[in-house]
């Protein structure tokens, strides 16, 4: 499941979009017992270079309203998170959470990739254009790629 929903679920807890760094590992793997401390605070870091999260002194903030994530009954992340992703990965990611099929994504992807000779990053970030998806920020990341 997505990174986005393990991050937010602290956050909908307390209600805020601020909480302390240390409270928030506590959250998740004392609370919530989905990580260890030492995974918690991965998460964090790879939350922040996603851009999901800002720390400043010892405080986090999430840069995504936290109440508008649904965090399913039951849900569970896996540790597949805590590693961080390329920015192809992020931008089918954002894809796949907008409701795009993953393969049918790829396969156009990689169409768009052969018919323009550009980078992957740089033709799903023209397939997620064309498509009415905001990926302003992870285009940006590509360009800068380029």
């Amino acid at each position: 499941m997505s990174l986005r929903t393990a991050v937010a679920a602290p956050f909908r807890e307390t209600g805020g979009t601020q909480m302390g760094e240390s409270a928030f590992v506590v959250a998740l793997s004392l609370d919530r017992d989905w990580f260890s401390p030492d995974q918690a605070k991965r998460l964090v870091d790879v939350a922040a270079s996603e851009g999901l999260l800002r720390r400043k002194d010892g405080t986090l903030e999430a840069h995504f309203d936290p109440q508008e994530t649904t965090v399913p009954e039951g849900f569970e992340p896996d540790e597949s998170i805590l590693r961080k992703r390329s920015t192809f990965e992020r931008l089918l990611g954002a894809l796949v959470e907008a409701g795009e099929d993953k393969q049918e994504a790829v396969a156009a992807i990689n169409g768009l990739q052969s018919e323009l000779a550009v980078t992957i990053e740089a033709a799903a970030a023209l397939y997620a254009h064309r498509r009415g998806i905001d990926v302003d920020d992870l285009a940006g990341m590509a360009r800068g790629e380029l």
